[in-house]
């Protein structure tokens, strides 16, 4: 499929180079995804004001859309040649529990589940390079997914977002999915 050119602005959620079909798919199962949440769940922003509503479905999106990009091509091999970028990205990654405090959720849920996300994201980063890496990775990502669903109580639009959530960051954006950080050891990006 024909490949386009990314501006620059939107490097980090699409790499450089993009397919039309790639960028619709993103974005169409990061929308109807969310849309698909807003509508089973009413609850989610009742007693919200439109802001922090917004605000709240927009981060939602993010997170839904970014586990999508982060297994392209494009946007693994941007990464994976760039490691501050990607350990810029892994930190920054936060806005699960701004989530929950939009939503007026369970933080401590948000928490324990950025925590360890994060936390494992470092350590399956730590290993680019390594053939364990994807092995590591599918191991934290499978004890996240396994253990996620057993929480007591636990919304089960949340429950959707904790799980993507987990696996944009955990999985589908802190491996090296192509080896393009093998292939570039030593360039300068």
């Amino acid at each position: 499929m024909k490949q386009i050119r990314i501006p620059s602005f939107l490097h980090d959620v699409f790499g450089e180079k993009q397919s039309i079909g790639s960028i619709l798919a993103i974005l169409l199962f990061g929308g109807l995804l969310t849309a698909a949440l807003y509508w089973l769940f009413p609850e989610l922003t009742d007693h919200l004001s439109v802001l922090r509503s917004a605000l709240a479905l927009l981060l939602i999106f993010d997170i839904f859309c970014g586990c999508i990009a982060n297994f392209t091509t494009s946007t693994s091999n941007f990464y994976a040649v760039r490691q501050t970028n990607r350990i810029v990205f892994i930190a920054v990654h936060f806005h699960i529990v701004l989530v929950a405090l939009l939503l007026n959720t369970d933080i401590w849920y948000s928490t324990a589940v950025w925590a360890y996300t994060i936390i494992g994201a470092f350590i399956v980063n730590s290993l680019i390079g390594k053939p364990s890496q994807r092995f590591v990775a599918g191991l934290l990502l499978s004890v996240g997914l396994g253990c996620l669903p057993l929480l007591p109580d636990i919304q089960p639009y949340m429950l959707t977002i904790y799980l993507l959530f987990m696996l944009k960051v955990l999985f589908s954006f802190a491996v090296d999915h192509y080896g393009k950080a093998t292939d570039n050891a030593g360039e300068e990006a």
